[in-house]
């Protein structure tokens, strides 16, 4: 199953802008050539993060998961058969956004609370913020199947419940 989404994170790069005109006024009124050197660095460094960090772009394929920001210099790819779940979670606004460490593993976030949690065959978890959590994680889950990567686990019995396990990579 083909999937790409790009996320926008408008507040970022607002504040970002924001920050860099407000830097350029204070240029102009800085008559010394050193100050407004340095803070042309510095409005550069802005705009630049501003490129970097502008959008998120998800895509899934036949093989892999990939993540970039911006204009794809900060990118990360993830196989797979390294995946063994993925579904939508809501994260706690104290995660932040942008590349961060939290208490379920590392996640990528551009903007909003939404996101999927890929749990990997090593346990280990990761989340990808997104405002389509059902779409993208049915991709994830609908490529790993098509591709026999993952297995909806042991057929259940009649009369039996279902374990809420989720899906399970084949071993």
């Amino acid at each position: 199953m083909r999937y790409e989404r790009r996320q926008y994170g408008y507040l970022t790069a607002g504040s970002i802008l924001l920050a860099a005109l407000i830097l350029v006024g204070v240029i102009f009124s800085i008559e010394d050539f050193g100050g407004r050197f340095m803070l042309s660095i510095l409005i550069a460094i802005l705009l630049g993060l501003e490129l970097l960090f502008m959008s998120l772009t998800v895509a899934v394929d036949a093989s892999c998961v990939k993540l970039s920001f911006g204009v794809g210099l900060v990118r990360r790819t993830i196989p797979l058969e390294r995946i063994e779940s993925a579904a939508p979670v809501r994260n706690s606004w104290w995660y932040g956004l942008g590349i961060r460490l939290t208490p379920h593993g590392w996640m990528w976030s551009i903007h909003g609370l939404d996101a999927v949690e890929l749990t990997y065959a090593s346990g280990r978890r990761f989340r990808i913020g997104t405002a389509d959590p059902e779409g993208l994680s049915s991709a994830i889950n609908a490529s790993c199947e098509e591709h026999g990567r993952v297995d909806p686990g042991p057929a259940q019995p009649a009369g039996e419940e279902p374990s809420k396990g989720g899906a399970r990579r084949q071993g």
